[in-house]
């Protein structure tokens, strides 16, 4: 049984985006803050990654663990209307493995983000970087790049997510 009324039901759905996403924010932000550069939501490419890197044919899907089944406390099922949400999460996924499957038959490189990573930035940034390598040269040795703060600095100062 739902504890939501109707209307605040229908208030927390609709306020649920499929782009530009909290999760997705941080991702992008970290990425940016690291020196990487990248398109977002292509429509030429399957999926519509949420974050390409057209020239490293390398793209990214940032998942929210409920909407994209993740196995996580933050991916379960709700306890009503499982005969609504059971099939329409099992689709997502199916339709997830397969966008991923044509990616890779075009020679891309997926990397699949969830939610409940975007907490441990330190985490997330090793597995970003082991994923692209190293990024392309832009700055000279001896730039602000050189002399500026670690990204665990920047995190814990808050620097990286200020407006």
């Amino acid at each position: 049984m739902d504890t939501r009324t109707a209307e605040q039901r229908r208030w927390i759905m609709q306020a649920v985006k499929s782009r530009d996403t909290g999760p997705e924010m941080v991702v992008r932000r970290l990425l940016h803050s690291s020196g990487y550069r990248y398109r977002v939501h292509r429509r030429d490419l399957p999926g519509r990654a949420d974050v390409a890197f057209l020239s490293r044919r390398k793209a990214i899907f940032v998942h929210g663990c409920f909407w994209h089944g993740h196995g996580c406390p933050k991916g379960r099922l709700p306890k009503s209307r499982l005969d609504y949400w059971g099939p329409k999460l099992n689709a997502n996924k199916e339709r997830d493995r397969r966008k991923e499957e044509e990616l890779r038959s075009m020679g891309w490189d997926v990397l699949t983000i969830w939610q409940c990573e975007t907490a441990d930035l330190e985490a997330l940034a090793g597995r970003l970087h082991g994923f692209l390598g190293r990024r392309a040269a832009g700055r000279v040795a001896g730039s602000a790049e050189s002399s500026s703060p670690s990204l665990a600095s920047r995190t814990s100062h808050g620097q990286l997510f200020s407006a």
